[in-house]
């Protein structure tokens, strides 16, 4: 087998159809099929067979997807290395960041490490999507969770501080009448995260108006007078119309994580990043 029919059966596994595989990998729909056959061919038995739900695995399909999974975790660990050996500062830096983060608190990091470095190009993947290292999806990451997979260097990077924040005509309203007052929050996939469970044992008997999971938006909802949220200070105070609201107590703040696999460690435009990002972000 050639690693690049492994990775086109690889694609085909995870997409349940050659056009899906195609539009992973970049191809065409016939080169997928042209390869699948190839291997099939090769193989002198069907890998894969046909069902209303797309394409499945066939016993010896099954057979063969530990090891082309195997080979794919080689290639990948390769391609780190090689990457992580780079001596020169240029090339494509991938950098995965909620929206917010990146936008409000990692910009004048990138702005630096640009101006310093011209031929390093950050590539900004602003989601709150936990992406694989592992798989080279990102480079690095920060996110607000400590990272779980294996042979990820990681570090608490700096806790960013969150406030209460609203526009004038709802802060008014909201000394007034709380319970006038909506609520903006996180969507269900994180409504875990503590600074929801503190709105809303703040405020029991106010509505919830809006969720999302960009705070960004969030901020904008408050702008236009929808409700109340929580949002982190470098975005809330950077927001024009609005303003944080004084309360007893302060919203739990967050801890941001920085991470990278640890084949990369030696990647010098990372190592570029990671000091500035220390320099100008970093607490004790």
């Amino acid at each position: 087998m050639e690693w690049s029919d492994v990775r086109i059966f690889l694609a085909v596994v995870r997409g349940g159809s050659f056009g899906e595989a195609a539009r992973i990998l970049g191809v065409s729909h016939p080169t997928v099929g042209r390869r699948i056959k190839a291997l099939e061919d090769g193989a002198e038995q069907a890998l894969f067979r046909r069902t209303r739900e797309g394409l499945v695995l066939t016993d010896a399909g099954d057979t063969v997807l530990a090891l082309a999974e195997s080979m794919e975790d080689a290639a990948l660990a390769m391609e780190r290395r090689l990457a992580g050996n780079h001596e020169r500062l240029e090339g494509i830096l991938r950098i995965s960041a909620a929206e917010w983060f990146a936008g409000y608190v990692l910009a004048p990091v990138l702005a630096e490490l640009t101006h310093r470095h011209p031929a390093v190009v950050p590539e900004v993947i602003a989601s709150y999507r936990l992406l694989n290292l592992a798989r080279r999806e990102a480079d690095v990451a920060f996110r607000i969770v400590p990272f779980s997979e294996p042979d990820i260097v990681q570090r608490r990077l700096v806790t960013i501080s969150y406030g209460l924040y609203g526009s004038a005509d709802t802060a008014s309203a909201l000394h007034d009448d709380p319970a006038s007052v909506g609520l903006i929050l996180m969507n269900t996939a994180q409504s875990h995260f503590p600074d929801v469970a503190w709105l809303l044992d703040r405020f029991p008997r106010s509505r919830r108006v809006f969720t999302s999971t960009s705070r960004a938006v969030q901020a904008q909802m408050c702008v236009r007078g929808m409700g109340i949220a929580v949002l982190p200070r470098p975005l809330g105070d950077a927001t024009a119309g609005l303003q944080r609201i004084d309360m007893p107590d302060q919203p739990p703040g967050r801890d941001v994580w920085v991470g990278y696999h640890q084949d990369l460690r030696h990647m010098d435009r990372l190592r570029a990043l990671l000091d500035l990002a220390d320099a100008m972000l970093a607490q004790g």
